[in-house]
């Protein structure tokens, strides 16, 4: 699987990411970003364009060498982006540290994300926030089956990501307060569409 996972699922990721329907949904959660930023799994730097003026420094934590040199190239003239090479479940950060942490479409793939999420609350500082969108486990029984039966092959394919995480649950059993959660389907098959976007704070 050498070969597969450093050569040809990195361009895999890129071209899911390019997806146009996931654009309103960068916009709002990027958009949101402001102050010392931490984005979980910068992958090939689809996120990078909707960062705004608010963001004072952004750290981009990426483990894959392969999205790393993919998001290098993305960036534009003149912009700042400290990358760090690490995996989410050993953020190299000091406690409290960051204003804002930027996960999107992440949460699926981490192999550990209840250590991940703990990790996210320990960087950010009291008055931070998380900015989440996420695919993950949907409410419709029918699907949930779907999920479940389709998630053991499809981590080998893709990269590790599950399709039936709870997500809002996650994000609280990790200490957080959810302040706000859209769920719904996005165009596609609904075994790999149901999103979960929002905000939370550091309980």
């Amino acid at each position: 699987m050498g070969f597969y996972n450093d050569v040809i699922l990195p361009r895999v990721c890129d071209l899911a990411m390019r997806n146009k329907q996931l654009r309103p949904y960068r916009e709002r959660v990027i958009g949101a970003a402001e102050g010392r930023v931490l984005e979980i799994g910068i992958g090939s730097g689809r996120n990078l364009p909707f960062y705004r003026p608010q963001v004072t420094e952004l750290l981009a934590l990426e483990p894959s060498p392969q999205l790393t040199a993919m998001a290098r190239h993305a960036l534009h003239p003149g912009m700042q982006v400290n990358f760090v090479e690490a995996s989410a479940e050993a953020i190299p950060l000091e406690d409290r540290s960051v204003d804002t942490v930027v996960t999107t479409w992440t949460l699926c793939s981490i192999p550990d994300a209840a250590i991940a999420l703990t990790e996210m609350r320990r960087v950010l500082r009291p008055s931070g926030k998380l900015l989440f969108v996420e695919h993950g486990m949907a409410p419709d029984k029918n699907v949930r089956r779907w999920q479940d039966w389709l998630t053991p092959a499809w981590k080998r394919i893709s990269g590790g990501c599950h399709l039936n995480r709870p997500i809002g649950a996650m994000i609280e059993s990790a200490g957080f307060r959810i302040d706000r959660v859209e769920t719904g389907y996005m165009p596609g098959p609904k075994a790999m569409t149901f999103m979960y976007e929002g905000s939370a704070r550091p309980g």
